[in-house]
């Protein structure tokens, strides 16, 4: 029987029964020989800027575009924001502390032991209000404000008559009142022809001050019923005429002096007549916004 002779293949030929040559192990080889550590297989990226604005030039134009916008858009907004609402000045008014305020609201229930009343100045700008207790400050009128409605609805709320309506119309009538008041005093100065420092910031802080007084009659009320009310709130009432007499006329009539005008002028007449009822109305709104949270 003969024999099958089967070929040997020699080395560096390919098996005769192959069809395709097996070059997988040369190419694993050569790609691996190829791969960097640590980069998956794929080539490094460069980290220079020209390289990335090359990969991908639109979306980079399009992000540095955006973000020149939004830098115009912030500039463009910080340059306009101070004609409507004067951000820089507002922040003269917030700049308190807490000896500032204790000292503030002392002042406003005993005004009578109080003697020196002039504002201090530092090369023409009156100082921060945590530096001087008789400079105008917004702090408290705010949390005065915001108080006195919290107080409102715990008045309504023990009487059972708390409702969300009637509580918004509570701080709605508070602001109009202020906002009436406000309006009443800049028309009179322009009729007066009162050149004065005082400015219309200056005067919501002297009329938010009222609000502390109003909180401390509502809840004495709260606690001993109307005897406690009257009394705290009548006391609180000449406190507030006597601060409101003292602030004022140092803003009002000290123009008036400065400008040579006589103490007993008909101009003149009519500033301190201005001042008397500015403070005259502080009481009568403090009744009127309080009493009927009171039975």
């Amino acid at each position: 029987m003969a024999e099958r002779r089967v070929p040997v293949s020699q080395p560096g030929m390919a098996d005769p029964h192959q069809l395709f040559d097996d070059t997988s192990s040369a190419q694993s080889r050569g790609y691996g020989a190829q791969r960097a550590p640590g980069t998956l297989g794929y080539p490094a990226a460069s980290g220079s800027p020209q390289t990335a604005f090359l990969a991908d030039p639109v979306s980079n134009m399009a992000m540095a575009y955006g973000s020149s916008l939004a830098a115009q858009g912030k500039e463009l907004v910080d340059k306009n924001i101070d004609r409507f609402i004067p951000v820089t000045k507002l922040k003269y008014y917030f700049a308190v502390d807490t000896m500032y305020v204790g000292k503030k609201l002392g002042l406003l229930f005993f005004p009578y032991l109080h003697q020196d009343w002039e504002v201090q100045y530092q090369q023409d700008t009156p100082v921060a209000p945590r530096f001087d207790v008789n400079a105008p400050d917004l702090y408290i009128p705010a949390m005065a404000f915001i108080t006195y409605v919290l107080v409102a609805g715990l008045a309504l709320g023990t009487q059972d008559r708390f409702s969300p309506d009637l509580l918004g119309l509570q701080a709605s009538s508070a602001l109009a009142w202020l906002t009436l008041e406000v309006l009443a005093i800049l028309l009179s100065l322009y009729l007066v022809t009162v050149n004065t420092d005082l400015t219309t910031i200056d005067l919501v802080a002297f009329l938010g001050y009222k609000y502390v007084g109003m909180i401390g009659g509502v809840l004495m009320g709260l606690l001993f019923g109307k005897i406690g009310y009257y009394l705290v709130l009548g006391w609180c009432c000449v406190s507030i005429f006597v601060f409101m007499i003292r602030t004022l006329r140092l803003k009002i009539l000290a123009e008036a002096a400065a400008e040579g005008i006589p103490v007993r002028g008909a101009r003149n007449q009519l500033r301190m007549y201005l001042t008397m009822a500015v403070a005259a109305a502080q009481p009568l709104l403090m009744y009127w916004l309080t009493f009927h949270l009171v039975r």
